[in-house]
């Protein structure tokens, strides 16, 4: 299980050094990524939220960065597209795949599948969906699909421990961005460390 973001291209972005990555691919978010990595990140969840705020977040910068950031700066709810994949490393079969619509910000929904509720889905094209039934947790890539969808039984306590691991890699991930905000975005770092934190659901509670 990882925590994967939505990327697509941006070949023409210039406010900050960016890696190559492919459209509509996913980058891993973990401790492990390079400063452009790390960049395209960014860019990428502050494009997520590249909308108009409303009034009472403030008047709209005038600058290219400044207007760029506006909105992951000043939105009160923030959107990361991707979520938490699962994959059979043993077979390389892709079990949970984050569709259109889900985010990042939604994780904490596999902990209802655990806790709460016992069902979640994630997005669709395909329907990803995760149900507890009894001590185990059935996972199903595409529960709409008519081709025989891949699924996977797993233990409760297993599927907790992905979880966990999954949520170490946004907060490694996260300490990683606050670094190169610092160096990269030094006037608005700690504005942009923190959203980053609401977008991946880390804020500590108030």
């Amino acid at each position: 299980m990882q925590p994967v973001l939505e990327i697509s291209a941006a070949d023409d972005f210039a406010l900050w050094p960016i890696g190559e990555q492919e459209s509509y691919g996913y980058l891993v978010l973990n401790g492990e990524l390079t400063p452009a990595e790390v960049g395209t990140a960014v860019m990428r969840i502050a494009d997520c939220n590249d909308f108009e705020p409303e009034e009472e977040h403030g008047p709209c910068p005038t600058d290219p960065l400044g207007i760029f950031l506006h909105g992951l700066r000043t939105m009160p709810d923030l959107f990361a597209a991707g979520g938490f994949r699962v994959t059979d490393n043993a077979t390389d079969t892709v079990l949970v795949e984050p569709g259109c619509c889900n985010g990042l910000e939604t994780w904490r929904d596999w902990l209802e599948v655990l806790d709460g509720t016992g069902c979640s889905s994630f997005g669709h094209d395909p329907s990803s969906m995760a149900e507890r039934v009894g001590d185990i947790v059935r996972l199903t890539l595409d529960a709409h699909g008519t081709d025989g969808s891949p699924v996977i039984e797993l233990s409760v306590d297993q599927v907790r421990t992905l979880v966990a691991g999954a949520q170490q890699g946004l907060q490694d991930f996260l300490g990683l961005a606050g670094t190169w905000a610092e160096r990269h975005l030094s006037a608005h770092a700690a504005a942009v460390t923190a959203a980053l934190a609401r977008a991946l659901d880390l804020a500590p509670a108030q």
